[in-house]
């Protein structure tokens, strides 16, 4: 782990972000991946004590979350737009596919392990950012 890393993770707004993330894969992995042997994830995250839990999945799912956080740590975009509004796609094409599945599937049942009002406020924050992006290419396209 470099120092560099150490310092974006000290961030508000990354560390919230990557405890998130690490607890949608703990809601997908133990969905998905129940029969998988699941383990404490040892990742730089989990080293700086990020998280409030430590997430215990699966070595799949461990994968993803310790290069989830180096590219949440690492994103050049501020403020950090939702990553499906992103003109910049920073992660692999499987890792994308695999954090869609991810969300896909946690994102709704999140709101049954306490995230109904991070929920709520994360659609109207979408709505917006699609409304806000819309209305930038059709600037683009009268010009």
């Amino acid at each position: 782990m470099n120092q560099r890393f150490a310092d974006r993770m000290k961030d508000r707004n990354v560390a919230h972000d990557t405890r998130l993330l690490g607890d949608f894969a703990v809601i997908y992995c133990n969905g998905k991946h129940r029969g998988a042997a699941q383990a404490p994830l040892g990742s730089d995250g989990a080293r700086l004590g990020v998280y409030r839990n430590v997430p215990v999945v699966c070595e799949t799912c461990a994968e993803l979350l310790a290069y989830a956080e180096k590219r949440r740590a690492f994103c050049a975009k501020h403020p950090k737009p939702f990553c499906t509004h992103c003109d910049t796609h920073c992660y692999k094409t499987a890792m994308r596919e695999h954090m869609r599945d991810v969300m896909r599937y946690a994102g709704p049942r999140s709101m049954f392990h306490g995230y109904a009002i991070q929920g709520f406020r994360h659609l109207l924050a979408s709505r917006a950012a699609r409304k806000a992006a819309g209305a930038t290419g059709a600037a683009d396209n009268e010009g």
